[in-house]
């Protein structure tokens, strides 16, 4: 192993060990020996996640007269799944060895297998990435139902009802965040591939001739969305996605890599669906999915450009680019020690302000717990009181805590305390009774 993958290697061991002891990542069913590639999102995980869900909420749709969002089921009708031609095309290519008898993707085979092992491997076949499950009672054929391998059919499907309740006129999207899951060959990395995970994806309707104009302003939207998460759009690697790799819907793909420590790998897709999906649900349902133009009486199937964001890949891929090693000053002169910062964007931190009383004494809990109360009412905070002043900033530096207010015995006299700033680590001294603004005008 090169000195370079190890030196990745380790990096992403260090993000997989803070996630867990800090509370943002956990395995799954751990008491139980764990199950493969299941993860639970802890105080903090969950915190995050749900930053980024809400950002991408209101950047994309609320914040968008064109867009509108949708909560739909997370089983439909196994009928759904036909028409979009999941059952038949949702697909990898699957090979066994006959010796380990382990299972891999036939197109992405470790490459120590064949050191660690050496046995044989079988024909290719293709293998079906649904869940499969049951409505009702008895486990027959015609009571067969499929978990969502994707969020976008529902959008499809409630197509007519959205444009009749919304009354959009093309281009308009639809957008959804949910759930979907994928019977993975060969899950790993983390969070990275999953069989269970949660996407943010929006179905932006159009006419055809404006395909082109339309898939630009997304994939310059995409880089927009991937600077605000913290990542510095020349990191990323843009994939044009050859046809016989393209998904059987697509007639143009594009892959937004990005650099994760383990190899540079799909974050996001946009995909021009053109008019596949609603009218191949118009002809397997019989219903009108077409849009009629309201000036000019233009009946037409609406063409499809879709972006595509999974939440736990954007989790993964802001904390890499966040997680920093450093050396930093101590208390004693000259002296410094390492520390560890996530230089997460203000908007994601989990946390946003941390308060802190010098010490455990009565008099600055009198003064710290009243400010953290007026303090929660605006952001997420928390209050710690328990050991040494410099540990607790290396433990809000390691949780990505843009700011630390500090209560000392001065704030007793001066009535003011010191806010310390993550990335810079400088301190400023702010009155009490300005806390709240300050702080607004920096968050």
């Amino acid at each position: 192993m090169s000195a370079h993958k190890k030196e990745e290697q380790n990096l992403m061991e260090k993000i997989v060990s803070l996630c867990k002891r800090r509370g943002f990542i956990f395995p799954g069913s751990e008491i139980y020996g764990g199950m493969a590639n299941s993860w639970d999102y802890g105080p903090l995980g969950v915190e995050m996640k749900n930053n980024i869900k809400q950002e991408w909420w209101k950047r994309f749709v609320r914040q968008r007269p064109d867009v509108v969002g949708i909560d739909a089921a997370l089983i439909m009708n196994p009928k759904v799944w036909e028409a979009s031609g999941h059952l038949k095309n949702f697909t990898d290519p699957l090979v066994d060895c006959k010796k380990c008898k382990q299972r891999f993707r036939a197109d992405s085979i470790p490459d120590d297998h064949a050191k660690t092992c050496g046995g044989e491997l079988t024909n290719e076949r293709q293998f079906n990435l649904m869940f499969k499950t049951f409505i009702g009672p008895a486990e027959e054929s015609a009571n067969i139902a499929y978990f969502r391998p994707e969020t976008a059919q529902a959008m499809f499907v409630d197509f007519k009802n959205v444009l009749q309740s919304a009354r959009k006129r093309l281009p308009f999207g639809i957008a959804q965040i949910g759930k979907a899951f994928r019977n993975e060959i060969t899950p790993g990395n983390f969070i990275f591939r999953t069989r269970e995970f949660e996407q943010m994806e929006i179905e932006y309707f159009i006419r055809e001739q404006d395909w082109e104009k339309s898939f630009e302003m997304w994939h310059e939207e995409m880089l927009l969305w991937v600077e605000h998460i913290g990542i510095p759009r020349e990191k990323m690697h843009l994939k044009e996605v050859e046809a016989g790799e393209r998904a059987h819907y697509s007639k143009r793909t594009v892959d937004f890599e990005y650099p994760f420590p383990f190899g540079v790998d799909e974050l996001y897709g946009l995909a021009y669906r053109t008019d596949f999906d609603l009218k191949n649900h118009a002809a397997a349902s019989g219903q009108d999915l077409s849009y009629v133009d309201a000036e000019t009486n233009e009946k037409v199937i609406p063409h499809v450009i879709e972006p595509t964001w999974g939440v736990d890949r954007t989790m993964l891929a802001a904390l890499c680019a966040a997680y920093h090693e450093e050396e930093a000053p101590t208390a004693e002169d000259g002296k410094t020690e390492a520390r560890v910062v996530l230089r997460l964007p203000k908007w994601l931190a989990p946390i946003k302000v941390a308060i802190l009383p010098l010490s455990k004494k009565d008099v600055l809990s009198a003064v710290a717990e009243p400010l953290y109360r007026e303090l929660a009412q605006q952001f997420f905070c928390e209050y710690d009181e328990t050991q040494s002043i410099g540990k607790r900033y290396r433990r809000q530096d390691e949780i990505g805590t843009p700011y630390c207010v500090t209560v000392d015995f001065e704030s007793l006299e001066d009535k003011a305390v010191t806010i310390r700033d993550r990335d810079t680590m400088k301190q400023e001294r702010v009155p009490l009774a300005e806390v709240k603004n300050w702080l607004v005008s920096k968050l």
